[in-house]
């Protein structure tokens, strides 16, 4: 991660690996650059992510499996906003991320941009896609 200074952190309940790998599905030039785990001593299950470095579309994120639950979790005042470079991403991406989450904006002309889509995928991550002009 050196040549990235800031990265995005996200934090699930036991979540963490099964996010990675479907957000890794979905984007090229996507991988695992690290990943770490608890081991039988804890403090979390054995075997959840304590923390992991990935890549989409070559920008780096980090992710970790809280070993203590919180009273809080995503919300979509903050999201991860992707430029799509077709209809056919567009529209792939829309109906994988918010298989199993929910729509907060339906995909369509909202006048800001000819195709545009706001979901919170099933483990509450917020996606802004956007279908770049």
């Amino acid at each position: 991660m050196a040549g990235q200074k800031i990265t995005t952190f996200l934090m699930f309940e036991g979540k963490a690996e099964e996010a990675m790998t479907f957000y890794l599905s979905l984007f090229d030039n996507a991988e695992v650059m690290s990943i770490s785990r608890y081991g039988p001593e804890g403090p979390g299950a054995e075997g959840s992510v304590v923390q992991a470095v990935f890549a989409l579309a070559g920008q780096q994120y980090m992710c970790i499996d809280s070993a203590v639950s919180h009273a809080f979790t995503f919300t979509p005042s903050m999201s991860l906003f992707v430029d799509c470079a077709d209809e056919a991403e567009i529209d792939r991406l829309y109906a994988a991320l918010s298989e199993g989450g929910r729509a907060l904006m339906e995909l369509g002309d909202h006048g800001f941009s000819k195709k545009f889509g706001w979901v919170s995928d099933r483990f509450g991550v917020s996606w802004q896609l956007n279908l770049a002009a």
